[in-house]
């Protein structure tokens, strides 16, 4: 009964997922053939996108992506973000990288800050009108490169390489435009793209990456594939310092407390490492922490003699209500497990 009542649910929700996706091709459609303008700044743009909601690893890829574009290729990278939920989203705000203290999250949200303070030579410019953003602020950077994060649906700005990631865990059949599914928008839009990363490869079978790219072909044939995993650099302290070795843990009781678009990710990769995760605990994505729930968890992992464990893109904002030893945060980067020249050549290829 429950799957009869579930497709004639599928079935009810068929014409608004029809008009949804039919109001994208359309738009889509009138930037790619000028009848709504572009604008084109003399510099290389890429965009690091999804077709999906929620998370697909954008942030760590874009953290990949300014480090081989600013150490490897000794570029200065100026990152456009949105800034999600920060109070800076409806307006504009400037990052320098490097900068461990000083930046609030609550101006310029947590994934600006997560990469102004890993990365090297970059500067991250915040609010959802990133092309207006990037006029702005071009004459100040003087930018080598420009990382359109989170752009595939952002079309007002012209981009030489389009860049979509895939989170290779969701399931085929979820791939249906909202509201009957988890896509922004259909697989039409990849005609536009070049590159397609395949996150979290390491955790799904061979046949499910096939599908997957089988899915991907059929809408643009010409694509590169890359496959991605994420390996963890260690354990740090909320002072942002490494602490242990990431076996530090292996056998050994957490509590995994995470609010970022995919928790369970994050949970089924704590559990992987071989970690005993005693309790998960969610919040939505983007939770501004308060203190009263961090210190709930402090007593509770005394209590059963755990450690917590979060992202670490929560803990820019949990590093802002507490201060406790007993919280560690899991530091991560990609791991490419094929197509990483062929990702690579794409890039360097938009400086020719």
């Amino acid at each position: 009964m429950s799957s009869f009542f579930s497709n004639i649910f599928q079935t009810m929700l068929f014409p608004l997922t029809f008009l949804w996706e039919w109001v994208y091709i359309i738009r889509r459609f009138m930037f790619n053939y000028g009848l709504l303008k572009k604008n084109y700044f003399q510099v290389p743009i890429i965009s690091i996108g999804n077709l999906t909601f929620g998370g697909t690893g954008k942030t760590p890829f874009t953290l990949w992506l300014s480090e081989y574009l600013g150490e490897q290729k000794k570029k200065r990278v100026f990152v456009l973000m949105r800034g999600y939920k920060g109070n800076l989203e409806h307006g504009s705000g400037l990052l320098k990288s490097g900068a461990r203290l000083g930046y609030n999250p609550f101006e310029y949200g947590d994934e600006a800050l997560l990469l102004a303070r890993r990365l090297k030579n970059t500067y991250i410019a915040v609010g959802k009108k990133r092309s207006e953003n990037l006029a702005h602020y071009f004459d100040e950077v003087s930018p080598d490169v420009v990382l359109l994060d989170d752009g595939h649906q952002h079309l007002k700005l012209n981009r030489n390489l389009n860049i979509v990631l895939f989170d290779s865990l969701m399931s085929l059949d979820k791939y249906k435009v909202a509201p009957q599914g988890y896509m922004r928008e259909g697989f039409t839009a990849l005609k536009d793209a070049d590159v397609v990363v395949l996150g979290r490869a390491d955790l799904v079978t061979s046949e499910k990456l096939n599908s997957l790219k089988t899915l991907v072909h059929k809408y643009n044939p010409r694509i590169k594939f890359a496959e991605i995993c994420y390996r963890p650099t260690g354990l740090f302290n909320i002072s942002c310092e490494k602490v242990f070795e990431i076996d530090h843990l292996i056998g050994k009781r957490v509590i995994c407390v995470a609010g970022i678009a995919s928790p369970s990710s994050f949970f089924k990769y704590i559990e992987n490492l071989g970690m005993e995760v005693i309790h998960q605990v969610s919040f939505p994505d983007h939770h501004y922490f308060k203190a009263e729930e961090i210190n709930q968890l402090v007593e509770q992992s005394i209590a059963e003699d755990a450690y917590i464990l979060t992202t670490e893109k929560d803990i820019v904002k949990i590093r802002r209500v507490v201060d406790t030893e007993r919280l560690l945060y899991v530091e991560i980067k990609v791991d490419f497990l094929s197509g990483e020249q062929d990702v690579k050549d794409s890039i360097d290829s938009t400086f020719e």
